[in-house]
């Protein structure tokens, strides 16, 4: 890895050239437009045999990963190819290093790691579509870059509030993002999604600028475990920043129809008030349920940062904890967990990609 890591961007392209040369069906798996989608794959590879010792944690995100993949048309035949193209690459841009010896590892490596995919992928198939198609139901531009999206999947659709979907449209085929459930599951199927465009972003400024209600998107399957255990009274900390307010709500939500009374902190974290497009929302959820309660922590006027705010307040030692927002966000307020005494197995986010790299 530490032979690699300095010329990523070499090894990324010639392990693509590799794979189309030698296996040019596969293309079409691929986006038109290799920009976005380039360096995944392979970071995925290199990051998930990196973790390969952690085991609950990798398997759980490969799982996710396989079953994620269906949605692309990959297939257990096509997993050879991509090995031997990785281990292709590898040996020529770590040659220095590279012995029969190393070899033999990254193929033990690929073997496990492509082992759990194809297996969860195939159970998968036994219980649920590769992908749902959606129908945009409404469109609520609240600010000029962060859009409310509500859709009607054309089948049921089961997940847990707290998880999140992959998402495709149709102006940029095969290129999928992750946005999160921002409501419950409900009993009219509808599924809610904030999405916030961001420079360069295709997915988000196609959902938030072209897309219109009629439109048919593409979801993949439900993943995450930032969802409520029901089985313990504990209370609930939830710290949200900008549109990573939308699971949070979904937590509330479910907090609510199971009829539990059990403490919910939430701190919306945002940059300045024209950030805080939910907040209305997520006080009136605070008018209707006593054991809810909301605090805004808003960066140029607040004296202190989110981090600081969750310090401030507490104890927090009989909560679980749960956080959605942006990787620093996430990184920052790990940290003030465990600084107040928030034993990591008690923390919940899924920044789990960004451990093991964005592979959809």
């Amino acid at each position: 890895m530490d032979e690699v890591a300095p010329v990523a961007e070499k090894v990324t392209s010639y392990f693509y050239a590799l794979l189309f040369v030698r296996y040019p069906d596969l293309r079409p798996l691929f986006p038109p437009a290799m920009d976005t989608q380039r360096d995944r794959l392979l970071k995925a590879l290199l990051t998930a045999a990196e973790h390969i010792d952690n085991t609950d944690v990798l398997v759980d995100y490969l799982q996710n990963l396989g079953r994620g993949h269906r949605k692309y048309g990959t297939r257990a035949e096509h997993y050879p190819a991509v090995g031997e193209c990785l281990i292709g690459a590898l040996s020529k841009y770590a040659a220095g290093v590279w012995n029969e010896e190393m070899e033999a590892a990254w193929v033990r490596a690929y073997t496990t790691i492509s082992q759990v995919m194809i297996d969860a992928a195939a159970r998968d198939e036994l219980r649920a579509p590769a992908w749902w198609y959606a129908e945009v139901v409404t469109h609520d531009l609240r600010t000029p870059d962060v859009a409310v999206i509500t859709v009607r999947p054309d089948q049921p659709y089961p997940f847990l509030a707290g998880q999140y979907t992959s998402v495709e449209t149709p102006w940029w085929p095969r290129i999928w993002r992750h946005y999160s459930f921002a409501a419950a599951p409900r009993s009219d199927g509808l599924l809610s999604f904030h999405v916030k465009a961001v420079p360069a972003g295709w997915v988000s400024n196609a959902l938030v600028h072209r897309a219109r209600p009629g439109d048919i998107i593409r979801l993949g399957p439900p993943a995450g475990a930032m969802t409520v255990d029901h089985t313990t009274e504990s209370g609930l900390l939830c710290v949200g920043g900008g549109t990573g307010i939308a699971p949070i709500k979904a937590l509330v939500e479910d907090v609510a129809e199971h009829g539990d009374r059990r403490s919910v902190e939430v701190f919306y974290g945002a940059r300045t008030d024209h950030d805080l497009y939910d907040i209305d929302t997520m006080l009136r959820l605070q008018q209707s349920h006593p054991w809810l309660s909301v605090r805004a922590i808003i960066d140029q006027q607040a004296h202190q940062q989110l981090p600081d705010a969750i310090r401030a307040y507490g104890p927090w030692d009989e909560f679980e904890a749960y956080l959605s927002g942006p990787p620093g966000m996430i990184r920052s307020g790990v940290d003030a967990l465990r600084d107040v005494g928030i034993p990591s197995d008690r923390i919940r986010h899924d920044s789990v990609e960004e451990l093991v790299a964005a592979g959809s």
